[in-house]
């Protein structure tokens, strides 16, 4: 009789075990560790298509989620505890806070990137090399430069930000990264690089221009005090990536976490033609490699 009833509680037992390891599992991810899978060629080679690696979601703070999964919904993510800041070279992975002209990002999505320039650095790249603050700064070991001098480089790009101001991917700025408490003296002459900023910050369509009066929630005004710290970022492969040069800068608040180590690495360009070759896009050079 006592068998039978030890015998009726192991599954009763063994759900709340079950149940205590995913909730165990749920707060570890919201608000600590995270997979993040590499899907492009932009931190060459650095971080190659197809890493699977791990970010520190408690690197600088503890936060509410930025992501519901299930949902496939983003959220705004307001720090708990704040940790420290984001520091020059660390690798991130950040919500993507859209092109220069959009309110609500085209495309919900995360990216990776390295940190280049701090709240208030200057920024400056002078044929492929980057200066902050005047300073040369070493480019990463395992950056990768396809360097082209043809013609059509030289022209200027179209897409780079903030428009119209004859720069390219590999000569640009210099810029100031905006840091909380600054000023922005706004008018007519750079009012489009800043306005979707500023509507971002204050969450609404917050900007209008009437004439050569710039309104701010219907009053007019000539400058406007950030409220967030900024990072500007860059792809270790800087000929083949989407970064800061060309969306322009990274709240500090849509930064989920840095990455320190690759957890699994597949080639999924390389073909496998039979069970012989089943384990030859397994790049094991890689597993277990930290992230600098």
């Amino acid at each position: 009789m006592g068998q039978k009833n030890s015998i009726s509680f192991i599954p009763r037992k063994f759900l709340k075990s079950v149940f205590i390891a995913l909730v165990a599992a749920l707060i570890i991810k919201t608000f600590f560790i995270d997979a993040f899978n590499i899907p492009s060629a932009s931190m060459e080679n650095t971080l190659l298509p197809g890493d699977f690696i791990l970010i520190n979601k408690a690197a600088y703070s503890i936060s509410t989620p930025h992501y519901i999964t299930i949902l496939n919904l983003w959220l705004d993510s307001y720090p708990i505890v704040k940790i420290k800041h984001p520091d020059r070279n660390d690798v991130v992975v950040f919500k993507f806070p859209g092109y220069p002209n959009e309110f609500t990002p085209s495309e919900n999505s995360s990216y990776i990137k390295r940190i280049i320039g701090l709240p208030g650095d200057t920024v400056q790249i002078k044929n492929e090399s980057v200066f902050i603050n005047n300073n040369l700064v070493r480019a990463p070991e395992d950056a990768l430069f396809r360097l082209n001098n043809s013609t059509e480089d030289l022209r200027e790009d179209p897409r780079i930000y903030p428009f119209n101001n004859g720069w390219r991917n590999d000569n640009y700025g210099p810029i100031i990264v905006p840091q909380k408490g600054d000023t922005l003296k706004l008018s007519n002459n750079n009012i489009a690089e800043w306005q979707a900023l500023i509507d971002r910050e204050l969450g609404h369509k917050a900007v209008s221009v009437e004439g050569s009066v710039i309104n701010i929630d219907d009053k007019a005004i000539r400058q406007y005090v950030l409220q967030k710290n900024y990072y500007f970022v860059l792809g270790d492969n800087r000929e083949d990536s989407m970064d800061s040069r060309y969306w322009g800068f990274v709240p500090e608040d849509y930064i989920i976490g840095k990455a320190f180590i690759v957890y699994w690495s597949w080639d999924s360009y390389k073909s496998v033609n039979d069970w012989k070759d089943f384990l030859a896009p397994l790049r094991l050079n890689r597993i277990f490699k930290f992230i600098n």
